[in-house]
């Protein structure tokens, strides 16, 4: 399938994080992001985004037309250049004195589209070297925010070794010999780790079928985003992360339309036929009754109420 997606959506996915650091607040001393408010935890679009990058990149080999354009520690300008130099030329250079018309930006940011699978995803703004433009993507997700308050803990830690810079070290026989001559405690040392115990955390997104079409965002693009949303944690263990995953299914509304007339129809199904929020207040994740404390999955019951999803509209759930 490669057909452009025709079907406006939105979608509700529920994860959680067991024992660590969902997503730390450089800001705070990258302790788990919260509301400060209510004490709700929180999880960046950002930190959503990355993870779906990651595994696209793992699974598709990071070739076009699946690569990543947000790749780890890379210089975007390099992709942007490379999309010119596809495209008829860098402005500006060789041959090429002015500076990129229209046309050209248009070229490049076509060409970005077609390779990179995050720009016709996300979009991005690639106007920071050689103008190549700015894409806005279909599909977009908003923070994630926790069901229940979350307790953030900062819990030191004993490190069983030293990575101390000696001045007067030069080969590793001198980085023997200066530890020889230390005190056993000096050669251990102190950290800390920021973590939750626990915390289930529920993210909503939209899909624009208007804007998959600029993009040229597929049928099989949209597979392959339900895919990386599944698995996006199966592949990003660390540490700092504790255990943390997506529970399934993903809850997706697909509008669809109503009217008899199958142009109009079609019409329906790209602007939608309910707003989001309402959409939005069908899923409700509750604690049980029974618990105070939630620790697990199992603590919490989730509501679905599909005799309130509205005409036009169909409730799938992706496994």
């Amino acid at each position: 399938m490669n057909n452009i997606i025709t079907n406006r959506y939105e979608f509700v996915f529920l994860f959680d994080c067991e024992n660590g650091n969902p997503n730390g607040d450089p800001d705070a001393g990258n302790t788990p992001r919260v509301d400060p408010e209510d004490m709700h935890g929180m999880v960046s679009d950002v930190a959503i985004k990355r993870r779906i990058r990651n595994y696209v990149q793992m699974a598709r080999g990071n070739k076009s037309p699946y690569a990543v354009f947000v790749e780890h520690a890379t210089n975007l300008n390099t992709k942007i250049v490379l999309a010119h130099e596809e495209t008829g030329g860098v402005p500006g250079v060789g041959d090429n004195k002015t500076k990129a018309n229209k046309k050209k930006v248009e070229d490049a940011s076509a060409w970005m589209c077609k390779n990179f699978y995050d720009v016709r995803t996300f979009g991005a703004v690639m106007a920071t070297g050689p103008n190549a433009g700015q894409v806005r993507g279909p599909i977009q997700i908003a923070f994630a925010r926790s069901v229940d308050p979350i307790l953030p803990l900062d819990l030191s830690i004993t490190r069983m070794a030293v990575a101390e810079d000696v001045k007067s070290a030069r080969t590793s026989k001198d980085y023997e010999q200066w530890e020889s001559e230390q005190p056993e405690d000096k050669l251990r040392t102190m950290g800390r780790k920021q973590l939750i115990p626990y915390g289930l955390y529920m993210a909503k997104g939209f899909i624009s079928a208007h804007l998959a079409e600029k993009t040229g965002f597929t049928e099989d693009d949209l597979a392959l985003f339900w895919e990386a949303l599944l698995n996006m944690y199966e592949h990003d263990r660390s540490s700092s992360k504790g255990v943390m995953s997506v529970r399934r299914p993903i809850y997706v509304f697909k509008h669809v339309g109503t009217d008899s007339d199958e142009r109009q129809r079609a019409q329906q199904a790209r602007l939608g036929c309910a707003p989001a929020h309402k959409l939005f207040e069908l899923i409700k994740p509750e604690r049980k009754e029974s618990v105070k404390v939630a620790r697990s999955f199992d603590d919490y019951e989730i509501v679905v109420d599909e005799e309130h999803v509205p005409d036009g509209v169909e409730l799938i759930r992706v496994e």
